[in-house]
């Protein structure tokens, strides 16, 4: 029987949508969201609008850790700046 925390076992968990990923994505989210308002049978499409919103919460999208994808700057330490 395999365990939930063994599945995790060899994730890589670590962020993967950067700041202006992150502030498209919300842009995108309430624009989704406006859909709902209207009326018709497109309203419901507006409910996509959570999929973007929750990749900005977790800052992580599955879709690029599939591809290999990262919009994060590199954190390696600028030369000529102190800590």
């Amino acid at each position: 029987m395999i365990h939930p925390p063994d599945l995790l076992k060899g994730a890589n968990m670590s962020p993967n949508v950067g700041r202006l990923d992150r502030l498209l994505r919300v842009i995108i989210a309430f624009m989704l969201f406006a859909l709902f308002f209207l009326p018709g049978d497109s309203k419901w499409f507006g409910l996509i609008g959570f999929i973007p919103l929750l990749t900005v919460l977790g800052q992580r999208c599955p879709l690029y850790s599939l591809l290999g994808i990262s919009t994060c700057g590199s954190k390696q330490p600028q030369a000529g700046k102190s800590s």
